[in-house]
């Protein structure tokens, strides 16, 4: 993986969302009492302040909301804008519907566009949907025209209002709202949206910006949402239980990787990792008699920061007793149809109609390419290796394997892995070798034993080669999902375990597990069925529905570079 030092951000491209010094009003506010801010350049946000204080007091432009009873599910429907929408598309051109009541809408600001002095037209985007606000003097109760002037004045993109009034069809056809009282200020805008914002590090140091700016960037979090949902929903429907397992432990089994260490002042400076993934926690689990359990949650891995991958991810684990591994491959297959069936389904809603109840609209992305037809193509890993090769591989399980293994790079004039340890060699070829061949959803079945410690092994009766019970889904050249038999023999287990540790001294990467998990191996001893385990990568499984290449686009404020920048103080 590469590393890179975090770089500092270049200057920004445009200057309209940098904070200056409180006005005087709020400068003895806590949250204002800061040092050292930048200077607004263009003076807009000087501007802004002064135009709102010419208005009304500052501590007026952000009200609470009006206290009202629980609303009922018919007075949430009414005021809405799928509502409005609904009623006012059976309307003729300029006809207004009045006799239901006012509704009321809330929403962010996202064009002004004036028609004369008494005439003023505001799209506002709503939590279901955008709308037309018609805010006309001639219709609004008790306005004079200096009143709508000052108000017309004020309002601009990026403010959140609300505007009541009733569903309307204008003489052009336009579905609308035609208000009847003046709009009312709920949060100003103290800086312009920009009208564009193509600049990567600038848009994943601000993403409440880039947000605002590109609407489109926020539909990885949705595609994130549909992505979590179908999970659960497979999950949840074939009598499996989500669980929460522990983030901070004495230790980091369960994948071969580098930990995060802190320390635990109340254990009297006892060093804990951060996890590297849930694993052994859900096996005690399996032991204890929950026979179908799985969780969604973040790993954390002290390792490099690329396109596809990030220290802090989300990773979905479930593990089912006495399932096979054939029958991992048959859910997987089947779990990736549901994801596929509802982004489709999210995407061809309407996009000028209401949204369907709990469903986020998908819109503007690219079309996946995925041939997910049962069977997925499977490929045996040393077979379809030394074909792919045109030579055989050595024995794998014999003292000489090491170097046989790095004569055949020399001989193929393949670059050596940093630190090639023989599970480092054998990554190396599958990557060169055999994820090529996966473009459409590929299995990649029976790793050698070296590459799964913790899976069940056994030994190939044509090859006499040591074999893992396990697959990987490929799809593009990408891994997404890992599964094995689980190895549920406390025996083998600490053989693998003390196998394992020898090659994490090698890699350098033993300070996280300097031995042997006692604890996990005493809870094997009480009997863990035969069981199957998977898991997966939720942030590249967005990647892949939602069209994006770098895994900082599906992460809700980037990798960890940009959360770090998010921290730093600019002066």
């Amino acid at each position: 993986m590469s590393r890179h030092l975090i770089q500092c951000p270049r200057p920004y491209l445009f200057h309209g969302f940098r904070r200056v010094n409180a006005p005087r009003a709020f400068s003895q506010a806590p949250c204002f009492r800061q040092a050292g801010r930048n200077r607004d350049v263009t003076h807009d946000y000087e501007k802004r302040v002064a135009q709102l204080q010419a208005q009304k007091p500052l501590e007026e432009c952000y009200p609470r909301l009006p206290s009202r009873e629980e609303a009922t599910v018919l007075d949430r429907k009414l005021d809405s804008a799928a509502h409005v929408q609904i009623v006012a598309n059976e309307l003729q051109n300029g006809e207004t519907v009045t006799q239901h009541g006012s509704t009321t809408l809330t929403g962010r600001v996202k064009s002004v566009r004036t028609a004369g002095s008494k005439l003023v037209f505001v799209d506002i985007q709503c939590g279901d949907g955008s709308i037309q606000v018609v805010s006309q003097l001639g219709k609004l109760t008790d306005t004079t025209p200096s009143q709508f002037k000052n108000s017309t004045r004020t309002i601009r993109k990026g403010d959140w209002y609300s505007f009541s009034g009733w569903p309307h069809k204008t003489q052009r056809g336009e579905v609308s709202l035609l208000a009847n009282q003046l709009p009312h200020l709920l949060s100003p805008s103290l800086h312009q949206i920009p009208d564009t914002l193509d600049d990567a590090e600038t848009r994943a140091r601000n993403r409440h910006v880039d947000m605002l700016a590109n609407p489109s960037s926020v539909q990885p979090l949705l595609v994130r949402h549909h992505i979590v949902q179908a999970l659960r929903d497979h999950l949840n429907k074939t009598q499996f239980v989500e669980v929460t397992t522990p983030l901070l432990t004495a230790g980091a089994g369960g994948a071969v990787a580098r930990p995060f260490e802190t320390e635990a002042t109340e254990l009297e400076g006892q060093k804990l990792n951060l996890r590297v993934a849930p694993e052994l926690w859900l096996k005690r689990l399996i032991v204890g008699g929950m026979s179908r359990i799985y969780e969604i949650g973040p790993a954390f891995r002290n390792e490099g920061v690329d396109a596809t991958h990030n220290p802090e991810f989300t990773i979905c684990e479930f593990y089912e007793a006495c399932a096979t591994l054939n029958s991992l491959m048959t859910k997987t297959e089947l779990l990736l149809r549901e994801m596929k069936q509802r982004i489709d389904e999210a995407r061809a809603t309407d996009s000028s109609g209401p949204v369907s109840s709990g469903s986020p609209r998908l819109k503007d992305l690219p079309e996946v390419n995925l041939d997910l037809q049962s069977p997925f193509k499977r490929l045996e890993f040393l077979p379809t290796l030394e074909s792919a090769m045109k030579t055989p591989l050595p024995n794998l399980s014999t003292p000489s394997a090491h170097e046989n293994l790095l004569s055949l790079f020399t001989t193929k004039n393949l670059d050596l892995p940093s630190k090639p340890t023989l599970p480092r060699l054998l990554d190396a070829l599958a990557a060169h070798y055999l994820e090529p061949l996966c473009v459409q959803p590929t299995f990649i079945t029976h790793h050698p034993a070296a590459l799964s410690p913790l899976s069940k092994h056994f030994r190939c009766p044509t090859t006499g080669q040591t074999l893992a019970a396990r697959a990987e889904l490929f799809i593009h050249g990408r891994e997404f999902a890992n599964m094995y038999e689980e190895e549920n023999s406390p025996f083998a287990q600490r053989s693998k375990f003390l196998e394992q540790l020898r090659y994490r001294a090698v890699d350098g990467e033993g300070d996280g597990l300097k031995q042997v998990d006692e604890s996990y191996l005493e809870a094997l001893e009480w009997g863990m069925p035969p069981t199957g385990g998977w898991g997966c990568g939720v942030d590249r499984l967005v990647m892949l529905f939602s069209g994006r290449e770098r895994m900082s686009e599906v992460l809700a404020f980037g990798s960890l570079r940009n959360v770090v920048g998010l921290g730093r103080t600019r002066r």
